[in-house]
């Protein structure tokens, strides 16, 4: 018997020391980004400027990997828990979902945070002809012709979805969904090309298309302005007060991914959101970034918690279901 004991301790030891050394070596080949949502929206956007500061410190290249549908949850799955596929998601991807669909995995329980990245607001953006040129015309125009017009979203429970069914809690209007696989990218471009009325899309993705004058832009969902764009209206300045939305954005691997893995990841993209360069391009793009301390696994966890909270009884309180 004591024998067999000792089998098993040295088992055990072989097997924690193999552990920590492979912990040790990493990463020692790419790793995997999983985007949830098409390549040119803003979960992708996010994941490249990322990817150079990162492999820099890592010391391997970082791939990127488009797994489209349901409203991000397919490309929200499991993996070996061994660092090399990390998952990169958002506020639709990583809470909105848990409350509407029945997941094949516990958004809390399955995953290991390892780093609160940038955040934004929405922007409440129209096509070019549309009748409407401010909020309070967008309203009345909505008003006037209920169920008529179309919003962009990239399927039930999408953040377009909620801000729109948000909206139209507090402003009185209806109008209808139209689901996009890819999201934004399909999105945006359909109401550039005027086959949608509007949408309510992440300023990543909307502020170019507000820049160049191929959208209207009527309002942000904050209750301030955004300081890449002040020109755009809040949406308490502009006519539908408390709609605010944001949508942030985080890295998690699989739940038992070694301790010094995750530590090594979260060093790395904190390190890069240090970078000047990717300070710059995420604030162009609208993105604010949290302060270094709100960046840690840590504060991603208590983040992310709290974030399910105060959303899921909101959107089961809504009705808001898979379609």
């Amino acid at each position: 018997m004591s024998i067999n004991r000792s089998s098993f301790a040295l088992a055990c030891g072989t097997l924690a020391g193999l552990g920590v050394a492979l912990a040790q070596s990493f990463p020692s080949r790419p790793i995997t980004f999983v985007v949830p949502f098409g390549a040119g929206g803003p979960v992708d956007t996010v994941a490249r400027i990322l990817l150079e500061p990162m492999r820099a410190s890592l010391g391997q290249p970082i791939l990127i990997e488009n797994v489209t549908g349901a409203s991000g949850t397919i490309g929200v799955g499991r993996a070996a828990p061994d660092g090399y596929t990390v998952s990169i998601g958002n506020w639709p991807s990583h809470v909105v979902n848990g409350g509407i669909y029945t997941l094949p995995y516990d958004v809390l329980k399955d995953f290991e945070p390892v780093a609160r990245l940038s955040h934004n607001p929405y922007v409440v953006v129209g096509r070019k002809n549309l009748p409407a040129n401010n909020l309070k015309e967008l309203i009345a125009w909505l008003k006037a012709n209920p169920d008529k017009a179309t919003e962009g979203t990239a399927g039930p429970g999408a953040g377009q979805h909620v801000s729109g069914v948000y909206f139209q809690k507090v402003t009185g209007t209806r109008f209808q969904f139209v689901p996009y696989r890819a999201g934004s990218i399909d999105i945006m471009r359909d109401l550039v090309a005027g086959h949608i009325d509007l949408t309510f899309d992440q300023a990543v993705t909307a502020l170019p298309h507000v820049r160049n004058g191929a959208v209207k832009a009527y309002a942000v969902t904050s209750p301030t302005r955004l300081a890449a764009a002040p020109e755009i209206p809040s949406v308490d300045e502009a006519g539908a007060p408390g709609v605010y939305i944001s949508t942030w954005y985080g890295l998690w691997v699989p739940s038992g991914t070694p301790p010094e893995i995750v530590h090594k990841l979260t060093s790395a993209a904190m390190d890069a959101l240090d970078d000047p360069t990717v300070r710059q391009r995420l604030t162009d793009l609208g993105q604010e970034i949290p302060p270094r301390e709100q960046q840690t696994a840590e504060a991603l966890a208590a983040f992310h918690k709290a974030e399910i909270e105060k959303w899921w009884p909101l959107i089961r309180g809504a009705g808001i279901k898979a379609q």
